[in-house]
């Protein structure tokens, strides 16, 4: 019985949570994601772009494009680009920005965006994505606007290694499509960054933090939140190098509850990270009985404040992200 109780102390210890730690990191942020979590992405960068210089959204609509509305964000948000209204749209932002729930519109025209979009994406249409190019250009310059659309891509995260057939959905979200899509973002976002070679390994540490600290008004769980989530630490950062902090936000059925470390582990992230001195900070979403798919946020399960400054996951992030930089 030995053995099996050494097994056990090595499983706890692979899973235990630490305090999220604090870092040498300059003080702008960039962030990405895919699927619920490209929605996110893009609404942690409107809401908070005074901060957040850079998105990269893969396989995402426009912000506020649910409205509030679950049937919306599965049919029209995802499938019927023709019923998304910029117009309206816009016209909740400006009021939402005129109100401070989010950031000056102004500071949207300094960052960057990067949009991803496969061709043959069965689950969220290109038109979705191209109504969130549109979005965006009305307060960014094209020239700051990178769009994908030719990869022959189905819905998943595109890397250059790791993953299933380009084409072909699987139950990771992860597509092997010789597309390394984490450095082809992050290079747009940031100009001038080392390429890892497809068979590069990891030479930083992925830690498993506790997220329950940065939900002050109940349970994580409460807000659809996993109790912990990872932060991905290259060792040069570790040593105390000026580093920069990216966020990358998962999709639906893709948190930790469903598929463990792979999206933070095999996205294509953590080797842009160690060539380039990024921090990659994985939060974590997960299932309650209103969002049975582990999806982030993007159509109002936590409230009606859920894109704006003042929504629980979009609180509760931010939090993580200051701690990261010695702030909270």
């Amino acid at each position: 019985m030995l053995w099996f109780t050494l097994l056990l102390v090595l499983i706890g210890l692979c899973n235990a949570q630490s305090r999220l730690g604090s870092y040498n990191l300059e003080s702008a942020v960039t962030v990405s994601g895919l699927s619920s979590g490209a929605y996110m992405a893009n609404q942690f960068h409107v809401s908070h772009s005074g901060k957040v210089t850079g998105a990269a959204i893969f396989a995402g609509g426009p912000y506020y494009c649910a409205a509030g509305n679950a049937l919306a964000a599965t049919s029209t948000c995802m499938q019927v680009p023709s019923a998304i209204s910029i117009a309206a749209i816009r016209t909740y932002t400006q009021t939402a920005a005129n109100s401070g729930l989010i950031d000056p519109l102004s500071n949207l025209g300094r960052g960057r965006v990067f949009i991803f979009s496969g061709s043959r994406d069965s689950v969220l249409v290109q038109g979705v994505a191209q109504k969130l190019q549109e979005f965006y250009s009305g307060y960014i310059g094209s020239g700051s606007i990178k769009t994908v659309y030719n990869v022959a891509a189905e819905h998943g995260m595109p890397t250059d290694s790791y993953g299933g057939a380009c084409g072909s959905t699987n139950s990771n979200y992860i597509n092997n499509c010789n597309y390394n899509g984490a450095y082809e973002a992050l290079n747009h976002l940031y100009g001038g960054l080392q390429r890892p070679s497809s068979s590069a390994g990891q030479s930083g540490q992925l830690f498993l933090f506790d997220q329950s600290e940065f939900f002050n008004l109940g349970p994580a769980i409460t807000y659809g939140m996993d109790t912990a989530g990872y932060i991905y630490v290259p060792s040069a950062c570790a040593s105390g190098a000026r580093c920069r902090l990216h966020i990358a936000f998962h999709g639906c059925l893709q948190g930790r509850e469903k598929v463990g470390d792979r999206f933070a582990r095999y996205a294509g992230y953590n080797q842009v990270a160690d060539l380039n001195n990024f921090i990659i900070l994985y939060p974590q979403a997960r299932t309650i009985a209103t969002n049975p798919n582990g999806c982030w946020d993007w159509w109002g399960y936590t409230g009606i404040a859920y894109p704006t400054k003042n929504g629980f996951q979009i609180t509760g992030v931010q939090r993580m992200m200051l701690r990261a930089q010695g702030q909270y």
